[in-house]
C-alpha cells in the first residue's frame, strides 16, 4: 500500500458543496497546502470528484 501526496491547488469557491465538503474530508484547511493519504480505493475516489482543484502524486519508497 502506497501514499499520495495530494496539495490543493485551485479555489472551491463557486464549486458544488459536494465537492467543497470532499475537500476537507481529505484534510485540507488552506489553499496550497499539502496533505499525505493511503493510497486505497476511498481516498482515490475523493481524489477524482476534486480533480480540477487538487495536483496529485504518488510517493514512493517511504
Amino acid at each position: 500500500m502506497g501514499t499520495l501526496r495530494i496539495t490543493w491547488t485551485r479555489s472551491a469557491i463557486g464549486q458544488k458543496e459536494d465537492q467543497k465538503r470532499t475537500i476537507r474530508a481529505l484534510g485540507f484547511r488552506r489553499l496550497a497546502q499539502t496533505v499525505e493519504r493511503p493510497d486505497n480505493q476511498s481516498v482515490r475516489g475523493m481524489v477524482v470528484k476534486v480533480r480540477h482543484l487538487v495536483q496529485v502524486e504518488e510517493v514512493v519508497g517511504e
